[in-house]
């Protein structure tokens, strides 16, 4: 298991339309060789899109705010060294990409629905490299960088100055991760 935290960049079609923001994300992997690992995740982009909207309803005014969803799934092959203290990966897969605009709500009690919010999604491909190191003898806690950069086609309606159009994404993360071996 992994848990990632690093800023992203829209590129292409998107750079016109998006600023750098903050990522986090998790993934799982099932390491079914020594060399190679089958992976899943979900990684979120905060406020890439640049909407700074407000909904004004009866009961006050609530913001609204913009969330990018990437969900990876693929592998990757990995490369141990220093006796595996160390490991270097390579790998990619197939992507599902999600654009939303959200409303912060008032409370879990209730939700407030948002007319003026908008989606887009597609899917596409990702690819990912970097490298972690062991910080106990058990091998267990892993710390490392790694990129992450993720290709395709999304449609839906505008988001923030995106436009309702399909265009071609790009985003280009850079992450440091903390993982967990069992």
């Amino acid at each position: 298991m992994t848990l990632n935290l690093g800023g992203v960049v829209g590129l292409a079609d998107l750079s016109r339309y998006t600023e750098p923001s903050t990522i986090i994300g998790g993934s799982y992997g099932y390491r079914f060789h020594r060399n190679f690992q089958a992976d899943v995740g979900l990684d979120t982009a905060f406020g890439a899109a640049r909407v700074r909207d407000y909904l004004n309803t009866s009961i006050g005014i609530f913001r609204i705010k913009d969330r990018q969803y990437f969900v990876p799934m693929g592998g990757r092959a990995i490369m141990p060294l220093a006796g595996g203290k160390a490991l270097i990966y390579g790998g990619g897969g197939f992507a599902y990409m999600k654009y939303s605009e959200v409303l912060r709500q008032p409370s879990s009690y209730f939700r407030i629905d948002c007319p003026d919010c908008s989606t887009r999604d597609g899917w596409g491909y990702y690819s990912q490299t970097g490298f972690s190191v062991f910080m106990d003898r058990a091998r267990m806690f892993r710390l490392g960088l790694g990129t992450r950069m993720y290709r395709g086609h999304t449609e839906g309606l505008g988001l923030g100055s995106l436009p309702g159009i399909r265009t071609r994404d790009r985003w280009l993360s850079g992450l440091v991760e903390m993982g967990i071996s069992f």
